[in-house]
């Protein structure tokens, strides 16, 4: 099998030298990144990456790449071949990055691979998107999703009670369970995008449709009975636990930071 996994960068940086991963630049960067391909190339909607976020290289990949399994990993945060590393040296996580015989013995059971749950413990995702971002996005995305596939949603109210979800945007799948999951997430995005107004959105803010495909993901796995599995992610640069974790309260307690 013919296998890429796009590894999405906006800077020039080093990402895994295995032959199934394939860095894909993203952003307006005028100088292409020696060994990346460009999300701009055929057909590709590049230009809304500050809306769009990575799944500029994910829609990409999906209309360009005709490779038999596709998926979506960031330069800081990749698969790892099982084990979670919180708090390993970069050496270690380097060491077990995801490769191709763990990969393919998975995939030989499994039609798609996702990142393990992040858990939210005190909120639901619903209010948890309302304590960080304008819930105006997630309002407008249930009334399109009522409108043009009102059999996804009793999925899409069960998933935003939810209090854990597979963040992220990363993602490695069979072609064709790739290619169904794109067809029906951007033709959603797409339509949410018709109906809002983010011109006074603030920088963090316009990237809102990479948000929504946050808890999209589940809503479609779920509602299309998807025979999946789970990988830790890998944070490859140093994590702050106690500042994300205070922004995690503040966030509940005092609303998003407009």
């Amino acid at each position: 099998m013919k296998t890429d996994i796009y590894v999405v960068s906006h800077k020039d940086v080093p990402v895994p030298n295995a032959t199934i991963y394939q860095p894909v630049q993203v952003g307006f960067n005028e100088n292409s990144f020696s060994g990346f391909k460009r999300d701009n190339q055929g057909e590709n909607i590049a230009a809304k990456n500050a809306n769009y976020c990575e799944l500029t290289a994910q829609y990409w990949g999906w209309k360009n790449d005709d490779a038999d399994v596709k998926g979506l990993v960031h330069y800081r945060r990749l698969f790892s071949n099982g084990k979670k590393h919180l708090f390993d040296s970069a050496e270690k996580k380097q060491a077990d990055i995801l490769d191709e015989e763990h990969l393919n013995e998975l995939l030989s059971r499994y039609d798609l691979i996702l990142p393990t749950k992040r858990n939210y413990y005190i909120e639901t995702l619903w209010s948890h998107y309302e304590h960080s971002h304008h819930i105006e996005g997630l309002e407008v995305t249930r009334q399109v999703i009522k409108e043009f596939y009102p059999e996804y949603l009793t999925t899409f109210d069960d998933v935003m009670q939810r209090k854990s979800a597979h963040m992220f945007n990363m993602l490695i799948a069979k072609d064709s369970v790739f290619t169904a999951y794109n067809t029906w997430l951007f033709d959603v995005l797409q339509k949410v995008e018709k109906q809002i107004d983010i011109t006074n959105y603030t920088p963090s803010e316009v990237r809102i449709f990479g948000y929504i495909s946050e808890l999209l993901v589940d809503v479609w796995v779920d509602q299309n009975k998807i025979n999946y599995t789970e990988l830790p992610v890998m944070f490859m640069e140093k994590q702050n636990w106690v500042k994300k974790g205070g922004l995690f309260i503040k966030r509940k307690f005092m609303g998003k930071r407009i």
